[in-house]
């Protein structure tokens, strides 16, 4: 069966949001994450708490609170508006927005784990080198938690590929704008396409595989070396 023009759409879109997710949010996950691993603060457990919520929220009242928040009325859509960027929602700048959000716990927890493992012993040795803490940052601590970097930017990008709830909500389902491959399959199943839904899951179930065999295989690795 010959693929059709709208779910190649939707397949370029999903790998587009995810990308961009991935690239963003490791961005900003990356000094959170090192902040959470170092700081003794009382705002550490909030701050975390508030960070893992994704993974308990169903993802609908993110979505809606996200809808809610960068609308018209909202105070996100006020600020958007006044920047002159306009409204997020049903928009690919407001799927981005709900992705980064939704996929947080995924960037920030690997790299938290990392960054706990690096131990004081390396920044103490780069310290006794009068090595800054900016240069001890980008020459030590990273390529000794690369393992754990590779993992949030893998985990990220899979877990904005097989999001729903959350685009549907601020993103809607429109052509050629926000419908990604798992609206696109709900789209096919409310009009009983179910050869087209299937394709479109089998390829999102052998993807998802791929990355936990490789998310296996990168642990087996990790494990290895620091043995």
């Amino acid at each position: 069966m010959p693929i059709a023009r709208d779910d190649l759409l939707a397949i370029w879109l999903t790998l587009k949001l995810a990308a961009s997710t991935t690239v963003l949010l490791l961005a900003l996950a990356t000094p959170l994450a090192w902040w959470l691993a170092r700081t003794r603060s009382r705002l550490r457990a909030p701050v975390a708490a508030c960070v893992a919520l994704p993974l308990v929220l169903p993802p609908t009242v993110l979505g809606f609170y996200l809808l809610v928040a960068f609308g018209p009325q909202g105070w996100g859509g006020r600020l958007t508006e006044a920047l002159g960027i306009g409204l997020l929602p049903f928009t690919f700048g407001g799927l981005l927005l709900g992705s980064m959000l939704y996929s947080l716990p995924f960037a920030v927890q690997p790299l938290q784990s990392a960054f706990e493992a690096v131990g004081r012993r390396p920044l103490e040795a780069a310290a006794t080198l009068r090595a800054s803490p900016l240069d001890t940052f980008f020459h030590v601590v990273l390529p000794l938690a690369r393992g754990g970097i590779v993992q949030a930017a893998v985990l990220t990008f899979a877990h904005t590929i097989g999001e729903f709830g959350v685009v549907l909500m601020i993103g809607g389902n429109i052509p050629l704008q926000t419908r990604v491959v798992s609206t696109q399959i709900y789209g096919h199943v409310e009009a009983l396409e179910y050869a087209q839904a299937h394709w479109l899951s089998a390829g999102m179930v052998l993807f998802s595989f791929a990355v936990l065999l490789a998310l296996a295989r990168l642990n087996r690795r990790s494990t290895r070396l620091l043995g």
